[in-house]
């Protein structure tokens, strides 16, 4: 069956590996083009790329030859784990050229008319695409984007509440070192410690959950009305952010309530059939100490998200744990199903089989 040709930016850093990594035997997409900066250019990938996750690449992508960023790209799908700097400009560019990119960096995210997507929770937004390509001229390009990796755990454990009004909202993250990309940080700053600063999450964290959770209104999102305050860290774990959440409402639930809208959560229904979705969206960990990082960041093949030890708080109404895996859920597996949801929603013409078999 033919599948539709994809090119991953940043494909020799980390989060590009990760898109290499989960394409291999996706149903639809197959990895034609891989590009870097000019230090990887004209080599072949396997040669090119220090492979830092298990195994080693997949044999049709590890002898392809490396673009570099200016190259003219043929893949109508573009998966970017660019640099913030170059994503600014050459993004956009791609877009603008008649490519959908779904994008992983912060660059644009909080734009008017770029819908900061996580199909399982907010599929709809993607009918900013039609508002952008309007103001931007753009007649078959797009350009739609992954949140940050933090704000996703913090995303899916409130959905399934917001029928209870959220008020505020405090989180305390806890990272994994590969958030912070290859090499990474210094494993003298990171061993034995803890390190309670990373530049720019917690503005992430406290404005993309508002935008996400918002609602497509009049050609513009109407984001989430409530207050978030979020203390972000670096903590000596691998992978998977882990999150502490508390929470007040306006309709204050029970205990059991919110047991039940979290069980009973199934994703937005334009995402049900994409070959990424999660499943389950969410997962709830009895044991008393859970999730874990070691234990919790595979769950649903590293797209669920954990959530645990939901009791009472004695400032805000209760408060909770949640946990998902940061370079799957919330990097390179997000922004595949990002480009899952523009496929369905037919911003990208499919190959007639490829078409039937997603019906």
């Amino acid at each position: 069956m033919s599948k539709l040709d994809v090119a991953v930016l940043g494909a020799t850093g980390a989060v590009g590996q990760r898109f290499i990594q989960l394409l291999e035997d996706h149903p639809w997409f197959r990895v034609a083009e891989v590009v870097a900066s000019d230090r990887s250019a004209g080599r072949p990938y396997a040669e090119a790329c220090r492979w830092i996750l298990t195994g080693q690449p997949p044999a049709g992508v590890a002898e392809l030859d490396v673009l570099p960023l200016d190259a003219p790209l043929k893949s109508p799908i573009v998966l970017s784990a660019l640099p913030s700097d170059v994503a600014r400009t050459l993004e956009p560019e791609l877009a603008a050229a008649g490519h959908i990119v779904s994008s992983n960096t912060s660059s644009h995210r909080m734009a008017a008319d770029v819908p900061l997507l996580l199909p399982d929770i907010n599929a709809d937004h993607v009918g900013l695409v039609d508002v952008q390509r309007r103001n931007r001229g753009w007649t078959t390009g797009a350009l739609v984007t992954m949140s940050n990796c933090t704000s996703v755990p913090v995303v899916v454990s409130l959905a399934p509440l917001l029928q209870f009004g959220i008020k505020q909202v405090n989180v305390v993250s806890m990272q994994a070192v590969s958030g912070a990309g290859y090499p990474g940080v210094a494993s003298l700053d990171i061993m034995d410690n803890v390190v309670p600063f990373i530049s720019g999450e917690e503005e992430k964290v406290e404005s993309e959950p508002r935008k996400i959770l918002g609602h497509l209104v009049d050609n513009q999102i109407d984001w989430l009305e409530t207050v978030i305050s979020a203390s972000c860290n670096r903590v000596p774990m691998i992978d998977s952010h882990l999150v502490v959440v508390s929470v007040s409402f306006e309709d204050k639930p029970s205990l059991a309530e919110i047991r039940e809208a979290w069980a009973n959560y199934q994703p937005h229904e334009m995402a049900r059939s994409l070959p990424s979705v999660p499943t389950p969206v969410l997962i709830y960990s009895e044991g008393a100490d859970r999730p874990q990082p070691r234990q919790d960041r595979n769950a649903g093949q590293g797209m669920s998200t954990s959530v645990g030890r939901l009791r009472e708080c004695p400032i805000l109404d209760y408060k909770f744990v949640a946990l998902t895996h940061n370079t799957i859920r919330g990097a390179a597996g997000g922004a595949i199903l990002n480009a899952e949801l523009l496929v369905a929603q037919g911003y990208v013409q499919m190959p007639t089989a490829l078409a039937a078999s997603a019906q």
